[in-house]
C-alpha cells in the first residue's frame, strides 16, 4: 500500500505552509494517522508534530458534449495535514 499519494499544492495549502508550518497530502484511505506520520519522516526526513485527517466527500458530475449529457463521479479520498515542527521545511521543488 502506497500511503502518501501526492501533496496538495493549492492556494489555500501555500498560506497554511507560510504561516502555520502545515503541509497537506493526498493519503491513501486505508492508512491511519501514525502510519501517515512515519512516512512522512522517512520520506522527506523532518520531524511530525501532528497529524490531522480527513475524508473528502466524492461528488456527482455532468457536462454536455455533442453527443449528449456526460455523467460521471469524483471518488472520495483522504487528505492529511501536517504540522511540522518548529523550524523544519519540507521542498517540494528541489529534484526539479
Amino acid at each position: 500500500m502506497e500511503i502518501l499519494k501526492r501533496p496538495v499544492l493549492t492556494e489555500k495549502a501555500a498560506v497554511l505552509t507560510e504561516k502555520l508550518n502545515r503541509y497537506i497530502f493526498q493519503c491513501d484511505h486505508r492508512a491511519n494517522k501514525l502510519q501517515i506520520k512515519s512516512a512522512i519522516e522517512a520520506m522527506y526526513g523532518v520531524t511530525v508534530d501532528a497529524v490531522n485527517t480527513m475524508v473528502v466527500v466524492g461528488k456527482n458530475k455532468t457536462r454536455s458534449t455533442k453527443t449528449g449529457v456526460v455523467q460521471g463521479r469524483i471518488a472520495k479520498y483522504k487528505k492529511a495535514i501536517i504540522t511540522l515542527k518548529e523550524g523544519e521545511t519540507i521542498d517540494f521543488y528541489s529534484n526539479i
